[in-house]
């Protein structure tokens, strides 16, 4: 990761051009949702390469944050990032229906939920049955997704770990640094969460909402945000490639929807617990990983910005 002199005018540049365009385009695909869902979906995607467009708009510089994957050097961090997001999702999956097993389904209540008892119905008439669906699913979430999620989420990688960490740890300390721009990237969200429970309500297969609906999830979405950053951000520090934490970030979103098929739909406020690992329960793995660090950071000496040095 590049040093860094913190600039105030131009954070908070970024941070108002890429809340001011973030937060109408998902009133738009809230708007979008309940009449076409593929259309929404396709509006948040492009929504992901507002953070990089934010750099631009704010005069930061895109030269510098590691544009060279450096594979051979790199190989332990990008396995990490491929691999790592799977394993703790599973972990976090196997505690919550370890609690929840009345919640596990495999009959794809899920689907019909989401899509209608249509789609279900079509699939299984071409020969694929609900349980092989997941599992195909869960293959790609190991295989191919985190490559092909990567070049989405490198548009938010570059605003929030390439521009903003390296500004936030050279103002606050890297440890602040991390946190604070988890907490940052998760209200970049809020909207969505508002409008059409992203995460944890209708938009999740969970018509029937949650407990204190929406700030809880809101709220909670932040915190898990927080320990993801921390994870990419030690990630970008380490590699000193942005390719890296966009990898981790593909390979997050890939394994992060696989639980919910295999999940009853409308559990209410089960759901902030898991099963995605945007739980709190489910996302505990990921937490404790984030926690490991920092406190391994602490441990080994003062809060400086380290890392390698980034083309």
């Amino acid at each position: 990761m590049r040093n860094t002199d913190f600039n105030k005018k131009q954070v908070v540049k970024y941070l108002l051009w890429t809340f001011g365009l973030a937060y109408p385009i998902q009133f738009g695909a809230a708007l979008l949702y309940e009449r076409s869902r593929m259309a929404a979906q396709l509006v948040l995607a492009a929504m992901m390469f507002v953070p990089a467009l934010g750099v631009v708009l704010a005069g930061g510089e895109l030269k510098g944050m590691g544009w060279r994957p450096r594979i051979r050097e790199n190989r332990k961090s990008i396995l990490t990032a491929w691999f790592g997001p799977v394993l703790l999702t599973a972990a976090g999956v196997l505690l919550f229906f370890l609690l929840f097993p009345g919640h596990f389904d495999l009959s794809g209540k899920y689907m019909e939920a989401m899509g209608g008892a249509e789609a279900l119905g079509q699939m299984e008439a071409q020969g694929v049955s609900y349980p092989l669906y997941v599992f195909i699913g869960a293959v790609a979430s190991v295989t191919y997704g985190p490559p092909v999620n990567m070049l989405a989420a490198l548009g938010e990688e570059i605003g929030w770990r390439g521009f903003l960490f390296p500004q936030l740890a050279e103002r606050f300390g890297r440890r602040k640094g991390w946190l604070l721009g988890g907490v940052i990237w998760g209200a970049w969200h809020w909207p969505l969460i508002w409008l059409i429970g992203y995460e944890y309500g209708a938009a999740a297969g969970n018509s029937v909402g949650y407990i204190g609906f929406p700030v809880t999830g809101m709220l909670l979405f932040c915190v898990i945000a927080a320990g993801l950053g921390v994870l990419h951000a030690r990630l970008y520090e380490k590699s000193g490639s942005i390719w890296v934490p966009a990898l981790f970030h593909g390979a997050f979103n890939a394994a992060a929807t696989i639980p919910l098929t295999v999940c009853l739909p409308d559990t209410g406020t089960a759901r902030l617990l898991g099963p995605a690992p945007n739980g709190i329960l489910a996302g505990l793995p990921f937490l404790i990983a984030a926690v490991l660090l920092i406190r391994g950071e602490t441990r080994h000496g003062p809060d400086r910005t380290q890392g390698k040095k980034t083309e």
